[in-house]
């Protein structure tokens, strides 16, 4: 078994990964994580002597300074500045220790606010981005492309093959409740949540309530990493191009905020009244991914959003009451 290195291993995301890996008979021991005190990613000089020292063989960068509307409009320098440092560092120090195969995750949010929908990979860099979202975007960007430029200068040189996937919104086990810096999904259950505990007759919703959205469970998206990380080069390459390297991973459909919001309040049992602000940014009108490479390639989510939002709720109860 190979030893892999999962950056962001607490993380929603990060976390279900290493679960994925340890249900498909990856040994504990052989999986390596660091906090952010015991490693900080946008130290270069400590995260080359991390890979120095650990000798990763695969590498999953899950890390990410991550949050919802309110948080990219709050702090825009650094979503843009953390990101970018710790997507350089990580992926610059796999190469120079020998790593040679790594999984990068970005997000939907790399393509334009008008995209045709659904989005299909080569809709990036086609038009402009969201501007409430604008720097964590960029850097993502960037991501995709530090990966392809090391794939491009080292691939056949050194075996070097960095891949990319861009998953829709994401929700489930570990995700973060903070009342103003989280995504939606979370910031609604626990608003929800609190409006039930307190028999509040109503419960206001940013925005009108009408954009679309795409959610996927992250069990379904840490199944997808592993899986991409895992496809044959030869596979990979059928479906990619060099400069297009980047693989979607969404649900399939998409609903409204307002289907959103009534579902979550019936999961967690509120009966009261649910109000739209639209004084409050929507954010872009409908981001929904095309995920037919994904299909193509065998794999497909398996969980519904009853199902997560149920799931979701329980481990808001278990642990962020």
């Amino acid at each position: 078994m190979p030893k892999i290195y999962v950056a962001g291993h607490r993380g929603m995301v990060g976390s279900a990964i290493v679960r994925q890996l340890i249900a498909q008979g990856h040994q504990p021991t052989q999986i390596v994580g660091r906090t952010h005190a015991e490693l900080d990613l946008t130290d270069q000089a400590a995260v080359r002597a991390f890979f120095a020292s650990e000798k990763p063989d695969q590498v999953y960068l899950a890390a990410a300074r991550v949050g919802g509307i309110h948080a990219n409009n709050t702090y825009p320098a650094e979503f843009i500045y953390d990101n970018l440092m710790v997507q350089a560092n990580v992926i610059d120090a796999a190469f120079r220790q020998g790593v040679k195969k790594l999984l990068f995750l970005g997000s939907s949010c790399i393509y334009p606010k008008l995209a045709p929908q659904p989005m299909s990979e080569n809709a990036l860099l086609t038009g402009f981005l969201e501007p409430t979202n604008e720097p964590y975007a960029v850097a993502k960007i960037a991501g995709i492309k530090i990966c392809e430029s090391y794939n491009r200068q080292y691939g056949k040189e050194h075996g070097v093959d960095y891949r990319s996937v861009m998953p829709t919104n994401l929700y489930g086990p570990g995700d973060n409740y903070h009342p103003e810096n989280s995504h939606v999904i979370p910031a609604l259950i626990r608003r929800f949540h609190e409006a039930k505990a307190s028999n509040a007759k109503s419960v206001s919703i940013w925005g009108s309530g009408k954009p679309y959205r795409e959610f996927l469970f992250v069990d379904d998206m840490a199944a997808a990493s592993v899986y991409v990380m895992n496809l044959e080069k030869g596979v990979y390459e059928q479906y990619t191009t060099p400069m297009q390297s980047h693989i979607n991973v969404g649900y399939g459909s998409d609903i409204t905020i307002a289907q959103l919001a009534q579902t979550i309040g019936a999961v967690v049992g509120y009966s009261g009244e649910i109000v739209f602000d639209s004084t409050k940014p929507d954010g872009a009108p409908r981001k929904l991914m095309d995920s037919t490479l994904l299909k193509n390639l065998g794999w497909q989510a398996q969980v519904g959003i009853q199902d997560g939002l149920k799931q979701a709720y329980a481990d808001f109860l278990n642990h962020y009451r």
